[in-house]
């Protein structure tokens, strides 16, 4: 009798471990930034104050931010919200699916933009799920529904981009930190996995802007393709966009020569125009000014030099004289003939 006994007891110690096993697996020991906070707490400080981990937030966390809600709504009819931080800010219903219209399904501007605090339409009228995945979430899979909801393309182990997302599950790096080590893949190819639209050989771009997040497109196509990310921005800065290298630092003999003519007595600095705001994320404040900066670099100074291809969908490899020179603030009430022949005297 005590050996059926021990017998069974031994049996279902077993599966109740095994089944731990599964569980665990499941996870796939992902323990989220709270707990890497615990020894890395001043690169968590700045972390948390980046764009990364605000790309998903659940209702109950995004309330506390003071987001303001598209007319008719209540925060017991939003089940997340994408971003918010930086940019702007869309809604997800309580079905998982974006919204896109008012309570009776009229089209509505939706989207909120944090820069001038704008209303603008996104999708009006579609019936758009949520299918942003890999690249505003943590340790995403494409299978399944989130939450349950159905408007929930794919499941993952935490909203937002946490740390674990670029440095790999933490629950064994947690439990003995000396030999588990975490992953540090300082290639661009690693930012390249969110910040990339379509194929890495092409840019897309819609309405005279090259379209957000093509960081990587814009820098394979490029004058640095051969560097990465991580040489000019520190990824664990409090701002979403920090530079910890400076243009002077590798370019230091056109910045002393750049510091002496009109342009440099003047204080514009290298980004003004070899990474003018040619993309759009929320907001286009004129004609040649969007809101999120160019990685291509380079500037074609001639005046026949169109950026864009002809139907308007993809942008080529260097900038065009309209973003760098024919901007308000600048040169705007200038023509291209003129920014040309101005061009050559520069640097």
């Amino acid at each position: 009798m005590k050996r059926v006994i021990f017998f069974i007891f031994s049996f279902l110690l077993i599966f109740s471990l095994l089944g731990f096993a599964s569980e665990k697996k499941k996870g796939v020991g992902y323990v989220g930034s709270e707990v890497c906070k615990s020894c890395h707490e001043e690169i968590y400080n700045l972390f948390v104050e980046s764009g990364h981990p605000y790309k998903l937030r659940k209702a109950e966390l995004a309330k506390k931010a003071g987001l303001p809600l598209p007319k008719g709504y209540t925060w017991d009819d939003i089940s997340y919200v994408i971003g918010g931080k930086t940019k702007k800010a869309r809604y997800i219903g309580l079905d998982g699916y974006i919204i896109t219209t008012d309570k009776k399904g009229n089209k509505m501007k939706t989207q909120y933009n944090l820069e001038d605090g704008s209303w603008a339409y996104y999708h009006a009228g579609e019936i758009k799920p949520y299918k942003c995945g890999p690249c505003h979430m943590t340790n995403y899979s494409p299978e399944g529904h989130q939450d349950g909801k159905p408007g929930m393309i794919g499941t993952w182990s935490l909203d937002g981009i946490q740390c674990e997302e670029c440095h790999g599950p933490a629950s064994a790096h947690i439990e003995n930190p000396k030999v588990a080590k975490l992953t540090v893949d300082k290639s661009a190819k690693a930012c390249g996995k969110c910040h990339i639209r379509g194929s890495a050989d092409k840019i897309p771009a819609s309405k005279g802007f090259i379209r957000h997040h093509e960081q990587y497109n814009e820098l394979l196509a490029g004058a640095h393709k051969d560097l990465t990310c991580v040489e000019c921005h520190d990824p664990h800065a409090k701002a979403a966009v920090s530079i910890k290298t400076k243009c002077a630092d590798c370019h230091d003999d056109v910045a002393s020569k750049f510091a002496k003519t009109v342009h440099g007595k003047n204080q514009v600095d290298c980004i003004s125009c070899h990474m003018p705001k040619a993309a759009k994320s929320a907001i286009k404040k004129a004609k040649y000014v969007g809101d999120v900066r160019s990685h291509l670099f380079k500037i074609n100074t001639s005046a026949n030099y169109n950026m864009f291809t002809k139907d308007g969908k993809f942008a080529k490899s260097e900038l065009s004289l309209e973003f760098s020179c024919l901007i308000p603030g600048c040169h705007a009430g200038e023509t291209k003939d003129w920014a040309a022949r101005k061009a050559k005297m520069i640097h």
